[in-house]
């Protein structure tokens, strides 16, 4: 499969924006490779079993460019040109390197890509039926072919604290890879999940904010990258209220089933926040471009009812017989062919995932600059302050 998706320049991309491309073995100067070698490294590119991931593949994208074209020479793209713009940045990142040096760095780079070097890094999987680690607040277990991650903080209206993003994308990680056919996120007790734990941004010295945010937009960062990336089915079972982050990566799920009793809420703008989670793309695209203004720009919160009028959620059910109802269709659903599953969401979801790795790395830098606003910080305190008095 990865070698259908490598192109000649390799110019798929974008899984993520950390990293310094100029960092490229730069330093064997002193070898240089023939016009065969290079070749050959290009074909070689073609016949990976193994996809090496859009980081890599952008690396080489920047390095074939400079190889045959030389240094950038190409007008910037524009602001919103995600994808174009990221793979301008990475070529021209490249400065005045020599044709030959990126030649040779281009050689190197392939041939670091060895079956014995991907070998090394597979993780073995989960046996079925199996309980999964856990931590007290995020509850994973895999049973009957369904891997279920379940929020489990109810006196806390499921909220999400630091640890709790960290032991979600491990869960994905390993789900990921186990023998389970789908996975179900949920949470436990009334609500879904209230979203980030504000906590999370209260408790951080004035002297560490910066620090903070840069650490905290890398994480979310990964948080979404992880639903991105996610290869099977994946399905959320919202049993109450849903707020922020929760609500917004719900359109990188493949379905979502709702209680009548669950309402989808994103007050970024009260906060002074921005949208994330992809959101600022995927809710226009679900919804319109208007009704995802209510909620993304003036925090209109929908019933469940509404939300599935607009696309967000694929089935309303009573909340009497939510639960049944629900996992009875789940248990059929882990029963269907697994590898037919996720082939078929791979060609769904495929030519969408470079754009939304962009857009991912777009809106974390949107927010990491909103979280260093007086604003923002003003409006969390507020709505702190407003909540300890209720």
């Amino acid at each position: 499969m990865a070698g259908r998706l490598m192109r000649r320049w390799c110019p798929s991309l974008l899984q993520d924006l950390h990293f310094p491309v100029v960092q490229l073995h730069m330093s064997r100067t002193a070898m240089r490779a023939s016009e065969k070698d290079f070749e050959n490294a290009v074909n070689q590119l073609k016949l990976l079993k193994k996809d090496p991931g859009n980081e890599v593949k952008l690396k080489l994208y920047a390095l074939y460019k400079q190889a045959t074209e030389g240094p950038c020479n190409t007008p910037k793209p524009g602001m919103l040109d995600f994808i174009n713009k990221t793979k301008w940045d990475a070529w021209s990142a490249l400065g005045s390197l020599p044709k030959e040096t990126a030649r040779q760095n281009y050689v190197d780079l392939v041939s670091s890509l060895s079956p014995s070097s991907e070998s090394s890094s597979q993780v073995k999987p989960a046996a079925a039926d199996e309980k999964l680690p856990e931590s007290e607040n995020v509850v994973v277990t895999s049973e009957g072919g369904i891997t279920k991650i379940m929020l489990n903080r109810p006196t806390k209206k499921n909220a999400i604290t630091t640890s709790m993003y960290k032991e979600i994308i491990h869960a994905l990680k390993v789900a990921s890879m186990d023998n389970s056919t789908i996975t179900v996120i949920t949470g436990s007790g009334d609500y879904y999940s209230s979203g980030n734990d504000l906590t999370n941004f209260t408790a951080v010295s004035p002297g560490e904010i910066e620090e903070s945010a840069k650490n905290a937009v890398i994480l979310l960062r990964d948080f979404v990258k992880s639903f991105i990336d996610f290869p099977k089915p994946l399905i959320a079972v919202v049993n109450g209220p849903a707020v922020g982050i929760v609500v917004t990566i719900l359109g990188l799920f493949d379905v979502v089933y709702a209680s009548d009793k669950a309402t989808f809420h994103t007050p970024f703008s009260e906060l002074g926040q921005s949208p994330e989670g992809c959101s600022s793309y995927t809710f226009p695209k679900i919804m319109g471009p208007t009704k995802a203004a209510e909620m993304l720009i003036f925090g209109k919160k929908l019933t469940a009812g509404e939300a599935c009028a607009q696309g967000l959620v694929t089935e309303v059910f009573p909340e009497s017989t939510f639960q049944k109802e629900v996992w009875t269709r789940l248990k059929a659903y882990a029963k269907l062919p697994p590898n037919s599953l996720r082939i078929s969401k791979e060609l769904i979801r495929s030519t969408e995932k470079e754009k939304l790795h962009a857009i991912n790395a777009e809106e974390c830098t949107v927010l990491q600059g909103r979280w260093l606003s007086e604003e923002c910080t003003n409006a969390i305190m507020n709505f702190v302050s407003r909540k300890s008095k209720l």
